[in-house]
Formats: structure tokens, C-alpha cells, sequence
């Protein structure tokens, strides 16, 4: 992520990226909403407070050692765990789209466009831009 300036002297957080051919950068103009897609960050391992935002157990009242624990995993019938049940596992490294991000600038000269925002996954990572 990167920031260039409006003409009012304000900073706008820009995004660069290069395509693999200099005849796609010519397809874009200043002002065009695009979507770009692109596989997030891999988080690994993760629990379920952080990977489906649950609250956890008490700080207090006997609690010991379960602070960040998701509880009861299922009712006593029909015993067994729901399918689709929100569980610790693997957090992102998933296909995403992110819609509506503006193209601030385009570079002919140096193959590069600017997009306001922020895109998936790590530096250097494939992405698909779509107008």
C-alpha cells in the first residue's frame, strides 16, 4: 500500500500494481471502478474468536484456563456435531473479491495503475482486475 496526493493536498491510499502484459494497462482509464480479485493472506491455525468473531467464556467466576474456548459443541441429541458447526481451523488464504475500488491513476510509461484501496493477498501476489 502506497499513498499519492489530490490536488487539494490530501492523502489517498493507492495501491500499485503491474500487469504481466503492457496491452492491459491500456484498457483503463482515471475514474473507472474495477473489481479485483486475488487470494487473501493465509492467518494458518486460528481459534474461534478470532476466526468467526466469538466472545469467549468469562474473565471471572470460576473460569480457569477457557478464557477464548468456543464452549458446547452440540446438544445432547442427536449427539453428534452439525455440519456447517463454526469451529477453530485454517483462516483465510480464500479467493476474494473486492468491488468498486477506483482507478486513481495509469501509468503507460511504466505499466502501472494505481487503485484506491487496498487488494487481496500478500506482495507480489496474482491478481485479477475486471472493469
Amino acid at each position: 500500500m502506497s499513498q499519492i496526493f489530490d490536488e487539494r493536498g490530501n492523502a489517498v491510499p493507492v495501491t500499485l500494481f503491474e500487469p504481466k502484459n503492457r496491452d492491459e494497462v491500456s484498457v483503463f482509464k482515471e475514474g473507472d471502478k474495477v473489481k479485483i480479485s486475488g487470494i487473501s493472506k493465509g492467518k494458518g491455525f486460528q481459534g474461534a474468536v478470532k476466526r468467526w468473531g466469538f466472545k469467549g467464556r468469562g474473565q471471572t467466576h470460576g473460569v480457569k484456563h477457557e478464557h477464548r474456548t468456543i464452549g458446547s459443541v452440540g446438544t445432547s441429541f442427536p449427539e453428534r456435531v452439525i455440519k456447517g458447526k463454526k469451529m477453530p481451523g485454517r483462516m483465510g488464504r480464500q479467493r476474494v473479491t473486492v468491488k468498486n475500488l477506483k482507478v486513481v491513476k495509469v501509468d503507460l510509461e511504466s505499466n502501472i495503475i494505481a487503485v484506491k484501496g487496498a487488494v487481496p493477498g500478500p506482495r507480489g501476489s496474482l491478481l485479477e482486475v475486471r472493469g
